[in-house]
């Protein structure tokens, strides 16, 4: 299959353009970056340079591609996590982004368009462990708020949209290489000094996922599976006092 990847240098474009290759697909990545687009030919993909908010630009890229089909996987995402981070950039990503995907994809003929949403939009009033039907977030009151509804929006779009099949994947928080969650990281640095803020008892409830896990159920969901919204995520959804301690050791 010819497959279109946004976003393919970062934490999860790397393994998933990867993935692809091994699984036989012929990628084209797209990247703002000519730096970072030599180390996609390097890993045997094509590449393209452009700025996802550049609707002519994407459309192009993915004509020239002859995409079949389109992989979402746009942020804006600072290098460590920090508290004051706004999202506005991955929103419009979100908003923006995702229709001029869409609009290169329809003019194209791709056929699927798999995006990545998040797993961490539920409401917390509801049921320790959320299924794809949970309560989400308000989409008001400041940043996230303003986030969850860009990601909503997102979902939207791409499920119901016209002519291709639409997949979006909640991914859980992301883990290992080129994520916050890794050795060197400002949150690791945190960590080993004793200064990452426990809530309580610890008792609050994460579910996180693998980079290489989420990039092989990506490549699971362009090449089969209904339409629709899917929760990806480990199987063992855990606590603060549980998962903490591992990271850290």
């Amino acid at each position: 299959m010819r497959v279109f990847v946004a976003g393919a240098t970062g934490a999860i474009g790397k393994p998933l353009v990867r993935q692809l290759i091994e699984a036989r697909h012929e990628v084209t990545g797209m990247t703002r970056s000519e730096e970072r687009a030599e180390g996609l030919r390097a890993a045997g993909a094509s590449a393209v340079v452009a700025d996802a908010l550049d609707g002519e630009a994407v459309r192009r890229a993915i004509v020239a591609a002859n995409a079949e089909a389109i992989v979402h996987q746009l942020t804006d995402l600072p290098q460590d996590f920090s508290m004051r981070y706004g999202y506005g950039e991955t929103s419009r990503l979100r908003t923006e982004g995702t229709q001029n995907l869409l609009d290169g994809a329809r003019e194209a003929g791709a056929r699927r368009f798999v995006a990545q949403s998040i797993a961490f939009i539920y409401h917390p009033d509801g049921p320790e462990v959320n299924d794809e039907e949970g309560r989400t977030l308000p989409t008001s009151g400041g940043g996230f708020g303003e986030a969850v509804a860009a990601t909503l929006e997102l979902e939207r779009t791409v499920v119901g949209a016209e002519g291709l099949e639409g997949v979006a994947l909640r991914y859980g928080f992301f883990y290992g290489p080129g994520t916050w969650y890794a050795r060197g990281t400002g949150m690791a640095r945190q960590v080993e000094k004793r200064r990452f803020p426990v809530v309580g008892a610890g008792e609050g409830v994460f579910s996180y996922i693998h980079v290489e896990d989420a990039a092989s159920a990506t490549v699971a969901a362009l090449e089969r599976g209904a339409p629709g919204i899917y929760n990806i995520v480990d199987d063992d959804p855990a606590p603060t006092r549980e998962w903490l301690p591992a990271f850290a050791e």
